[in-house]
């Protein structure tokens, strides 16, 4: 079913004209706002119906203020700061110990290059949806932009929705298995553990679903603080201890010294250098959640502060700590995450200090999914608002499922690195580059100035060229992307360098 749309007025009430200035790229009180490129899609939020479609995008973010006043559960709470938390636990998280291991794959200076190079990208992209955010405010999720980027059409809706639901699981999955491999490291191979690794995978998986149950991201933004401050510890301890203990973990005279190099090997294949470099997208590339963000914040207008604050801070701890790490333990020593790499004492206790990003960014995913779902199940209903024993039922519920399914998935792929690069090549090739290269040129449509056609300026050309690569980037992913991360697979159960599904042995570090 598609949704008819002329592009004409009630919905180019704005002047159009492509966002200009430092507020355009800030964000702050004089955002311009500019034109829809599509009306308002079907499920919409019962109080914008046909009689209020000619609402500006302010009057409909006021209505969602004023609807929400007065219920038990409101939100649209959060300010930039809480947003900032949200993005701080989202992005300073576990991902950061496998770029040890990227920059021994690519080199050192390639590896640095490319990490600076995707966080610009992830940036730029994600101004570009905020942008699409603010010209209309009552996208709840990435879903519902899908199906607006696509011109309405409602297989777009669930196309998207089937790779958001997919990715965040994914992203769940990947925490009961690290979840799963902490809990090994603390008490060892032999402990009398019925079917050990499947065992404490359960056991991550219930605690995960308990910490699961706030309903707000309000609330999940107070613990999102706290596990990136425990991260970025954890990171810090692992470096320091990578540069002071003798020797790398598993240590020989015959293998030598950490050898570090500044390009790639000779011996370096095209699966493992395009594997190494998805794992350093994956840990950038978190545009998928940030509609959800933006559609809690009281002032949408601010995001871009917490995006900038959040960027800045990537670059400087995934260098700093992926290049010294790397420093210290060279390539025959390294592993992913890199905590194997530190001897047993300096491993546990920086390891220790992941425990709560484990937890909370995989909480974190399961909420945007759970939310999707309850918002639809819940739109006209009071048990979306109020503390009723069906609304919180169903939440725990849906939740419920989703982790399930995780800890299938946790067992099902039963390593680190090449699940990384799966997920990168499958999802981020949507949700870090096509989507908003499309979004960037209906958004200049709709300002009447298309790129390459009729905006002949400078930036217009530049921006234009910028996104057609970012598109071509994300088709790169889909494809080549994916072939590398299946056979990266392949390749390590063929070598017996992975223990199988649903392994009952040790996978601790």
């Amino acid at each position: 079913m598609k949704t008819e749309y002329s592009g004409e007025s009630p919905y180019d009430v704005h002047e159009a004209t492509i966002p200009r200035g430092w507020s355009a790229w800030f964000g702050g009180p004089r955002v311009r706002i500019g034109p829809r490129i599509a009306p308002q899609i079907v499920p919409v939020n019962e109080y914008i119906g046909d009689s209020n479609s000619e609402l500006s995008s302010d009057a409909i973010l006021n209505k969602q203020l004023e609807e929400e006043a007065g219920h038990a559960i409101q939100y649209r709470t959060c300010s930039w700061q809480k947003t900032a938390a949200l993005l701080f636990s989202e992005y300073i998280c576990l991902a950061i110990m496998s770029f040890p291991w990227s920059y021994s794959v690519l080199g050192l200076v390639p590896g640095l290059i490319l990490t600076v190079v995707q966080a610009l990208i992830v940036l730029y992209t994600s101004i570009v949806l905020w942008e699409f955010c603010l010209r209309h405010p009552e996208v709840r999720d990435v879903c519902d932009i899908g199906q607006m980027l696509f011109w309405g059409q409602k297989w777009a809706w669930y196309f998207t929705a089937v790779m958001f639901l997919l990715n965040n699981t994914f992203i769940q999955g990947l925490h009961v298995l690290v979840g799963a491999k902490y809990l090994n490291t603390m008490v060892g191979p032999n402990a009398s553990i019925t079917c050990q690794t499947v065992t404490l995978g359960a056991i991550v998986t219930v605690v995960c679903w308990l910490s699961s149950l706030p309903r707000t991201f309000s609330m999940l933004s107070k613990l999102g603080t706290a596990s990136a401050a425990f991260t970025f510890i954890s990171v810090i301890l692992a470096t320091i201890f990578a540069g002071v203990q003798d020797h790398p973990a598993g240590f020989t005279e015959e293998t030598g010294n950490p050898i570090v190099t500044a390009v790639p090997i000779l011996s370096t294949t095209f699966v493992s250098g395009l594997g190494a470099f998805l794992n350093i997208s994956y840990t950038f590339i978190g545009q998928i959640t940030l509609p959800s963000f933006i559609a809690e914040m009281r002032e949408p207008r601010d995001f871009p502060k917490a995006l900038w604050a959040c960027t800045i801070l990537e670059i400087i701890v995934f260098s700093v700590v992926g290049a010294v790490t790397y420093a210290f333990v060279g390539n025959q020593y390294i592993t992913s995450p890199a905590f194997g790499s530190l001897i047993p004492l300096y491993k546990k206790i920086a390891f220790s200090f992941m425990i709560p990003t484990i937890i909370f960014l995989g909480v974190l995913y399961a909420s945007v999914s759970a939310r999707f779902i309850f918002f639809r199940i819940f739109q006209n209903s009071r048990h979306k608002s109020e503390h009723t024993l069906v609304g919180w039922g169903s939440w725990a519920l849906i939740l419920l499922v989703t982790w399930i399914l995780a800890f299938v998935i946790a067992n099902s792929i039963p390593f680190f690195n090449s699940l990384l690069a799966l997920m990168s090549s499958l999802f981020d090739s949507f949700f870090g580059f096509i989507f908003w290269g499309v979004a960037y040129f209906r958004m200049r449509k709709a300002d009447g100035a298309v790129a390459l056609l009729r905006d002949r300026s400078f930036r217009g050309w530049f921006e234009g060229i910028l996104n057609i690569i970012i598109i071509l980037t994300g088709i790169f992913f889909l494809t080549v992307g994916t072939y590398a991360s299946v056979q990266g697979i392949l390749d390590e159960f063929a070598l017996g360098t992975v223990g199988s599904a649903f392994q009952c042995t040790s996978n601790g570090i």
